[in-house]
């Protein structure tokens, strides 16, 4: 399945990046994802990364530094189990707004919802 990446932080160079066809999404929601990728890139010593499966699912991924070698792993999947706990609905929300503007049977849902 392939995947496309919705933002990303490095704790290392300390960047932030969201993938400019996403630039739509509403300025709060924007800042609320750039929150979340920041704040587990830092607490975690990674990089992480928000992305979406061409499905519409959410995914989130850690990316250790090869000199690492302290790198938890068991730590951030429990992160991310708090994160989506956490953020229940607005990963939700995501996820239906994807589905609606990124994919075939999105778009066709709302052709169909227009004309009834």
């Amino acid at each position: 399945m392939s995947k496309k990446v919705l933002a990303a932080a490095s704790c290392v160079e300390q960047k932030y990046f969201l993938e400019a066809e996403f630039s739509k999404l509403p300025e709060q929601i924007q800042e609320e994802i750039k929150v979340i990728c920041v704040t587990l890139a830092e607490k975690l010593g990674c990089t992480f990364l928000m992305g979406f499966y061409e499905d519409g699912e959410l995914y989130f991924e850690t990316i250790k530094y090869e000199t690492d070698i302290n790198f938890d792993e068991i730590g951030a999947e429990l992160e991310i189990k708090e994160l989506r706990r956490k953020k229940k609905e607005l990963l939700a929300s995501l996820e239906l707004w994807y589905r609606v503007f990124f994919t075939k049977e999105g778009a066709k849902e709302v052709e169909l919802g227009i004309r009834n």
